[in-house]
């Protein structure tokens, strides 16, 4: 049984595709669903409505249609599924590059809307996680070579070695209750000023 408190929105041009696709959630029991099948308000009713899934119908993928189903995945970070009829290798591309979490060619049937549905929001969140672990190994990284850096000025200055610079390090930060990254931005922003002068 579909989530009954997921808003999902629609977007289909032809009346007899938007027709299966929003019985087939009400048959999986997606209680509220809304349905636009005019582009060009697309983007201004995505704001209005801010739905938790958007489900795109294609017939007829134009490249215009397409880039601006494109545009709008870029810029609404939720979970996507578009149905099309025909496809390529460059518009499947394109489409998961603009963040479209699940792409069903002809396969617009009612009994197969709640599974996409299912897969598309867990694809969503299985990537987003990937996504964040990825930003936090960045930024840990970042300060892993920040911390590196300090310690290598405070070697030379105090004539310390690796472990005594670190330790350093770490009694400041615990003694003026900050983390260790900032106060090793500290000893980096101090050396620049004093190489400056």
């Amino acid at each position: 049984m579909g989530d009954p408190t997921l808003t999902i929105l629609i977007i289909e041009e032809n009346p007899v595709r938007a027709a299966i696709l929003e019985d087939g959630m009400r048959e999986a029991g997606y209680g509220r669903i809304i349905h636009v099948s005019d582009m060009v308000t697309v983007p201004d009713k995505i704001c209005a409505i801010d739905p938790d899934v958007i489900v795109i119908g294609l017939e007829n993928a134009s490249r215009d249609t397409l880039e601006q189903m494109f545009q709008v995945s870029r810029t609404v970070r939720r979970p996507i599924a578009m149905f099309v009829d025909t496809s390529d290798t460059a518009t499947i591309q394109a489409a998961v590059d603009a963040g479209v979490s699940t792409y069903v060619v002809d396969g617009l049937k009612k009994e197969r809307v709640r599974p996409i549905i299912d897969v598309t929001i867990s694809r969503f969140h299985a990537f987003r996680r990937l996504q964040e672990e990825l930003a936090e190994a960045k930024e840990a990284l970042a300060a892993r070579k920040v911390i590196e850096r300090a310690k290598g000025i405070l070697m030379k200055q105090k004539n310390i070695n690796e472990d005594e610079a670190y330790n350093l390090l770490r009694r400041a930060a615990m003694s003026q209750k900050r983390k260790l990254f900032e106060i090793a931005q500290s000893v980096l922003t101090t050396a620049q000023l004093f190489d400056e002068a």
